[in-house]
């Protein structure tokens, strides 16, 4: 049950974080360095299978270690490690291979990655960790 909670915590909390940072850094930062690479219409059927896919990986390998060791910290730095290591995966090969994926936005995106995964598996921590001493897990 652990599990399910702290899925559905960081599904909500990170679904919250990434719409506010794409809705406003899509025109700011991606848009006008990568232009006509940015599809008009999202294609939903691949972010909804990353957004429903990561969380799995990042509750498996980050906050069910953090939630049997009772530690907050662990769920914030396992949560961060997963962030860039999945960031870095998207942002290095971009920056490898696209031609106007530039350094800065490789950058900014690793440091947001990093971050937003850490924060809110640190954030499914606290709300599984509530709701276990309320009684409801």
């Amino acid at each position: 049950m652990r599990f399910v909670a702290g899925y559905i915590a960081f599904i909500v909390a990170f679904g919250i974080c990434d719409a506010i940072w794409l809705g406003t850094m899509t025109a700011r930062l991606y848009r006008p360095a990568l232009g006509d690479l940015i599809v008009e219409q999202v294609r939903y059927w691949p972010a909804a299978l990353f957004y429903f896919g990561f969380p799995l990986g990042v509750v498996y390998f980050a906050l069910m270690p953090a939630l049997r060791d009772g530690s907050a910290s662990t769920a914030l730095l396992n949560g961060a490690l997963i962030g860039l290591l999945a960031y870095a995966t998207y942002d290095l090969t971009n920056y490898a291979t696209l031609r106007p994926w530039t350094l800065a936005i490789t950058l900014v995106d690793l440091v947001y990655g990093t971050v937003v995964v850490g924060l809110c598996t640190w954030i499914a921590y606290g709300v599984v960790r509530r709701a276990a001493d309320w009684g409801w897990l």
